[in-house]
C-alpha cells in the first residue's frame, strides 16, 4: 500500500505580497512530493495563478468565506482593494477566519499548518487539534532581528519611543545599518506596536504566532544574511530554516501574459539598447498621493534615462491630471508609461532593462536580483526601509 504523502496546509496573510511567496513555496513543496493545502477567501483564491497541470494532483485551493466587518468596505479581501486606514478592520475580518478555519480542519486535518504573522488566532485553532504550526516570514531575517525577541514584541519596554528605532537595536550583536529614519520610526510605532480595532497590534500578533509555532521558515539564504538568521534563532529559540529567496517558478505552460498592453510594451524594449532601461515601479500595495507621482515625474524625466514606468491610477484622479502637465510630450521619445497592471516577471527578464527604481519591497527585489539589476530603493511604507538598508548594507541596492 502507498504511503500517504505529508500534507501541509497554507494560510497567508490577506496581502498578495504574502500570498505570492505561500503559492511559490506550495508548488516548491509540491514539487518534492508534498500534498499542499492552500487556504484563502474566494477572491484572493481567484486572484492568483493558476496551478501547473504537472502540480495539480498535488496541490488544492480551499476557500473559507469573508465576514463582514463594519469599517471594511464589501468584498474587499486583501491589502490591494482597501486604504490604508481599513487595513485594522481587514486584521478584524482575518481573525474571523479562525471560526471557519476550524470548520475545515473537522474535515481535513493537515501534517503541518504554515501560519503567517497574523495569524494567532489560527495557530488557536490548530493546536486545539494537535497539529503543529511554523510561522513563515515573508519578510528577511533582518527584519525580523531589528523588531526582536517575543517578549520585546510584547512589551516593547527597550525602545518605547521613536528615537529608539533610529538605530540597530541593542541586541544585534554585530554592525548593522538596520534602522528607521525618525519619520519612518514614528509611522511604525503607530502602525505596528499600538493595538488597534482587533484588538491586537501587529507585533504582539507575530510574537504569539512564534511563541505557539514548532519552528520558522525565512524567504532568505545564508548567503546573504547568514549573521541575521543565526540572531533570530538565538532571539526567538526556535528552528530556523532559510528556504531561499523564491523568484518566482517559470511559466512552463508557454502562455504570454494576457495584458493587453504587452504585446506594445515588449515591442518598445524590443527597440531600445541592452540594459539601457530604467524599470520604474512602485506595486500594487501602495496608494501614491498625485504630489508624489508628481515629483517622481520630474525626477525621471531630469535623469535623461530611458524609462518604463508602471503607474497604478489612484482612486478619484483622473487619467488626464495624473502626470504633470506637459510630461507626456516632454518625454514621449524617452520613455513609456503603463498605466495598471503589467507583467512584471517578463518585463524584468527583458534584456532592455538595465536597473530598477522601486519601493524596495522584499519580492521586487528577489525577481530583480535574480536578474542582476543594480536596485535604486525608495521606500514607501515601514518594513520597506529595513529591506533597503540591508542590500545597502549588502551592497546590493543603493
Amino acid at each position: 500500500m502507498e504511503a500517504k504523502p505529508y500534507h501541509i496546509m497554507m494560510f497567508p496573510w490577506l496581502a498578495f505580497g504574502h500570498m505570492i511567496p505561500f503559492f511559490e513555496l506550495s508548488k516548491r513543496l509540491a514539487a518534492k512530493g508534498v500534498f499542499v493545502s492552500y487556504v484563502s477567501t474566494p477572491r484572493n483564491l481567484q486572484r492568483l495563478p493558476p496551478i501547473p497541470s504537472s502540480l495539480a494532483a498535488k496541490m488544492e485551493l480551499l476557500e473559507i468565506p469573508m465576514q463582514p466587518v463594519d469599517g471594511l468596505t464589501e468584498n474587499c479581501e486583501a491589502t490591494m482593494d482597501i486604504p490604508k486606514a481599513q487595513t485594522p478592520f481587514l486584521k478584524k475580518a482575518h481573525d474571523m477566519l479562525a471560526e471557519p478555519f476550524e470548520h475545515l480542519l473537522d474535515k481535513v486535518t493537515p501534517d503541518l499548518i504554515l501560519v503567517d504573522f497574523a495569524a494567532y488566532r489560527i495557530s488557536e485553532v490548530a493546536a486545539k487539534y494537535g497539529v503543529s504550526t511554523a510561522f513563515f516570514s515573508v519578510y528577511t531575517a533582518a527584519t525580523l532581528a531589528y523588531f526582536g525577541s517575543p517578549a520585546e514584541l510584547k512589551d516593547g519596554k527597550q525602545r518605547p519611543s521613536p528615537e529608539g528605532h533610529t538605530k540597530p537595536p541593542d541586541w544585534i550583536p554585530f554592525p548593522s545599518r538596520i534602522a528607521q529614519t525618525k519619520e519612518y520610526a514614528a509611522r511604525m510605532l503607530r502602525t505596528t506596536h499600538v493595538p488597534d480595532v482587533s484588538g491586537v497590534s501587529s507585533v504582539q500578533r507575530l510574537a504569539r504566532v512564534v511563541e505557539e509555532c514548532s519552528f520558522v521558515l525565512v524567504r532568505s539564504c545564508e548567503e546573504f544574511e547568514g549573521k541575521y538568521l543565526n540572531l533570530i534563532q538565538e532571539l526567538y529559540q526556535k528552528p530556523v530554516l532559510p528556504i531561499g529567496l523564491l523568484p518566482p517558478m517559470a511559466d512552463s505552460s508557454g502562455h504570454a501574459p494576457t495584458d493587453s498592453s504587452w504585446p506594445s510594451t515588449c515591442k518598445w524594449l524590443d527597440g531600445k539598447e541592452p540594459k539601457s532601461v530604467l524599470f520604474v515601479g512602485f506595486g500594487s500595495e501602495y496608494k501614491m498621493p498625485i504630489e508624489e507621482i508628481h515629483e517622481l515625474a520630474f525626477s525621471i524625466e531630469l535623469s535623461r534615462l530611458p524609462f518604463l514606468w508602471i503607474l497604478r491610477k489612484p482612486q478619484g484622479v483622473d487619467s488626464s491630471d495624473l502626470l504633470p502637465p506637459g510630461f507626456a510630450s516632454r518625454t514621449q521619445s524617452q520613455g513609456l508609461v503603463v498605466l495598471g497592471w503589467a507583467p512584471q516577471r517578463e518585463i524584468l527578464a527583458h534584456p532592455a532593462i538595465g536597473g530598477c527604481f522601486f519601493h524596495s519591497g522584499w519580492g521586487t527585489c528577489v525577481e530583480s536580483l535574480a536578474h542582476g539589476h543594480p536596485l535604486i530603493l525608495l521606500p514607501m511604507v515601514s518594513n520597506q526601509g529595513l529591506t533597503a538598508k540591508l542590500l545597502a548594507e549588502n551592497q546590493a541596492g543603493y
